[in-house]
């Protein structure tokens, strides 16, 4: 069983800075891919950034590519999103996830889920 908890979220204003973290509680993070979703009001949960277990892989999705950068320190269980450039569109819930050796953008390819972490980017 993994369990995952976020935090870092909170009201920034465009063009600013936050930085995510997400702690896992299970003995063998470095076997896990670690990706960040988020999910706006009325919109499905959507595809943000990924890890692989051994930090030499990562993906992201478009709309972040060069503002967003996710990485891990598997010594701390933890996996960060570094946003920068903060855009009114990336107001969301940000969730991260885990998954077993298997690396993947699909929402469907993660077992484990935090409770997600809300990001308010004002104007």
């Amino acid at each position: 069983q993994v369990q995952l908890v976020e935090s870092g979220g909170g009201l920034e204003q465009a063009g600013g800075s936050l930085r995510l973290s997400c702690a896992a509680s299970v003995r063998t993070f470095s076997s896990y891919a670690m990706s960040w979703f988020r999910q706006a009001p009325g919109k499905e949960r959507e595809f943000v950034a990924a890890i692989s277990w051994s930090s030499d892989i990562t993906y992201y999705a478009d709309s972040v590519k060069g503002r967003f950068t996710i990485a891990r320190d598997n010594a701390k269980n933890t996996v960060y999103l570094q946003m920068n450039s903060l855009k009114p569109e990336d107001t969301a819930v940000y969730y991260c996830a885990a998954a077993l050796y298997r690396l993947t953008k699909e929402l469907k390819g993660y077992n484990y889920w935090g409770q997600g972490t809300q990001v308010t980017v004002s104007s």
